[in-house]
């Protein structure tokens, strides 16, 4: 299993984080050992002082594939969760100014938050799915998949250029406005429609 992460696929974001809108998916990868296991805490890393949650739609790989074409990629997904890449900031603009690789900022282990899965069932609607993140009960991020620069569809043809698809991979579609930063104590949680699917708390 492995963990393929899109950045700036909302433009409202780049544009908060200062980047520019991408021609085509910027794609980078989390370790295995990035996933948050089910009802294991998540403590906040020694190693950063600026810690920040980006909350974004999941997509779980059913089938192997490589190369896949567009009009067949929806073949390829067959759940969705709400998940938190969080990001050791301070890190990550560190790298990026000297042209580094920002693995450390967002690969360590249990970066990768992922709540339950809804199934994509034949009605589900792909295309228009609303999500929203609250921190200490405050909406902080809000959004809906169609605001996405690329789709689901085109993530998988993009990404399966370069990596194989496994059953099992977890697909992070890239996170909207409203990124920040979050604390010990604070509660995270993420929401599909009006429905909770994902609950933590920084310690």
């Amino acid at each position: 299993m492995k963990i393929i992460c899109i950045g700036r696929n909302y433009a409202a974001h780049a544009a908060e984080l200062g980047n520019d809108i991408p021609d085509e998916p910027v794609i980078f990868m989390k370790p295995k050992s990035a996933l948050l296991q089910a009802h294991t805490p998540f403590y906040y890393p020694e190693f950063t002082n600026e810690l920040h949650y980006e909350c974004e739609l999941v997509l779980r790989v059913c089938k192997n594939g490589k190369y896949i074409q567009e009009r067949h990629a929806a073949n390829y997904y067959n759940g969705i969760a709400i998940g938190i890449d969080f990001t050791a900031r301070d890190l990550q603009d560190e790298a990026k100014a000297k042209g580094l690789p920002w693995e450390k900022s967002k690969a360590f282990d249990n970066s990768a938050a992922v709540g339950k899965f809804i199934d994509l069932t034949p009605e589900f609607n792909r295309k228009s799915i609303n999500f929203s993140f609250k921190k200490n009960g405050e909406v902080v991020q809000s959004a809906n998949s169609k605001e996405m620069i690329f789709s689901f569809d085109k993530l998988i043809a993009s990404i399966s250029n370069y990596f194989s698809l496994n059953i099992g991979d977890l697909i992070f579609t890239g996170t909207p406005a409203g990124v920040g930063e979050c604390v010990v104590g604070d509660m995270l949680e993420g929401f599909i429609e009006d429905q909770s699917m994902l609950t933590l708390e920084v310690k």
